[in-house]
């Protein structure tokens, strides 16, 4: 992927331009007003569930660590990219140096690995907990889910590296403008005078491979559930299996379809308008985190019970300062 203006005048660029969503920056103001909102849920809603999770000691199951961590995620993944996404967008500063580019372009991608991980890793524990039931705190230990915690963590960590180095590596040319909201490595990549045929196939390779082996992983928990469920006798217990899995297919469909579409039309659909692609990348990047905590606020019996004991415990101290 050269670019037809192979003119590499700067080499070592050492700042950048975020262009926020090519064509569409008369909207920008607009725009920015969801994206914001939107910001402010992800930002309360994971506060909110964090610190109910945390002052609940019902709540110290390994289901609602893996939520916690699903939270500090969802946190991370939209803090990376929010607030330089409204700088754009409201005082259209568009500079990024290069080094601050790199470091969100690996955080947004590593979160994003991470929070693939953990779907995968509550889809195990919904597994244990409705087809292997009396053994699920045996099984889901804390060093367990520690475990299993730091391995997604290692992951990211392990997948995203080589992709950060080998742009690091490349030589970039002029115009030093990346035209997306955010520093996405493909947009960035095509800034690439060098070779850059590694890099392109190696971040295709690690996001087909995450998206793929941990939607089969999440699938084949998914079958062994619902034959589980399905051979319940009692509908009451059926409708309380269907119902503790329903949010967290909720949450999946919302991470995987967005993200695996943002991806492949990127790729393969070159003539599809630029100002759709980095929408549809903002929206899986910035959707799934504010939703997460509503839908599992509102499906979860136990966060919700939990949210209120934490409000009644509050009320005696109504004139004391909120968290």
């Amino acid at each position: 992927t050269t670019m037809p203006y192979s003119r590499p005048t700067n080499t070592s660029l050492s700042e950048l331009h975020l262009t926020g969503i090519p064509g569409l920056q008369h909207l920008h103001h607009w725009i920015s007003l969801p994206l914001c909102i939107m910001y402010l849920i992800t930002l309360a809603g994971n506060s909110i569930i964090l610190c109910v999770i945390k002052a609940d000691s019902s709540l110290h199951l390994p289901m609602f660590l893996f939520l916690s961590m699903l939270a500090v995620i969802d946190l991370g993944m939209s803090t990376s990219i929010t607030p330089k996404m409204l700088g754009i967008f409201w005082l259209h500063s568009t500079a990024i140096s290069l080094d601050a580019c790199l470091t969100q372009m690996y955080f947004v991608h590593a979160f994003s690995v991470m929070e693939s991980g953990v779907l995968v890793a509550m889809a195990f524990d919904r597994y244990v907990a409705i087809c292997n039931p009396l053994r699920y705190l045996s099984i889901l230990t804390s060093p367990v889910v520690a475990a299993i915690g730091l391995a997604t963590l290692l992951r990211a960590v392990v997948f995203m590296s080589p992709l950060t180095f080998q742009i690091r590596r490349l030589p970039l040319c002029s115009p030093a403008v990346v035209d997306h909201s955010y520093c996405e490595h493909l947009a960035v990549l095509k800034l690439a005078c060098g070779d850059a045929a590694f890099s392109n196939t190696y971040s295709l390779s690690v996001s087909t491979y995450v998206g793929s082996f941990d939607s089969l992983l999440i699938a084949l928990s998914y079958v062994l559930i619902l034959r589980a469920v399905l051979s319940l006798s009692s509908p009451q217990a059926r409708k309380k299996a269907f119902g503790t899995c329903g949010s967290h297919l909720c949450v999946i469909a919302l991470f995987y379809i967005p993200g695996l579409l943002s991806m492949y039309m990127e790729r393969y659909h070159q003539e599809l308008p630029p100002h759709i692609q980095v929408l549809l990348a903002d929206l899986y990047l910035l959707i799934p985190p504010a939703f997460n905590p509503l839908i599992y606020g509102i499906r979860t019996k136990q966060i919700r019970d939990g949210a209120r004991r934490m409000i009644s415990r509050r009320r005696p101290m109504a004139g004391g300062t909120g968290p």
